[in-house]
């Protein structure tokens, strides 16, 4: 007699939060990406550093900058398929400025912060 592996109740796997978004912010640039953490790879990213983007740009390092990556990243995120994602904040970053401006255009494209 075989025993079937037990099914994982739904409550369980509304908690795993498999995409999680990373920034980091330098006195030029802005970075920000989705990292797939049981495979570790990154899902989508944007970067103010991107050629396209920079022409498009006045300043590279500014909240206006990075609110625009994240409204970018949150389209490419869109197109692969990606709906929600936890927001990971290193013990120096709080929630105002250049990172308030990335969370909240993330909000605003349609994705969901778990």
């Amino acid at each position: 007699m075989v025993i079937p592996p037990p099914v994982r109740p739904p409550r369980i796997t509304e908690f795993l939060k498999p995409y999680v978004l990373k920034m980091h912010f330098t006195n030029k640039f802005v970075h920000a990406q989705v990292i797939h953490s049981p495979t570790a790879a990154v899902a989508s990213s944007a970067s103010s550093q991107e050629k396209v983007l920079r022409s498009s740009m006045e300043n590279t390092r500014d909240v206006a900058a990075a609110a625009k990556i994240g409204k970018i990243l949150g389209e490419r995120l869109l197109l692969k398929g990606i709906p929600a994602i936890t927001v990971f904040l290193k013990r120096e970053q709080r929630y105002h400025g250049k990172v308030k401006a990335v969370v909240d255009s993330l909000r605003d494209a349609g994705i969901k912060l778990i």
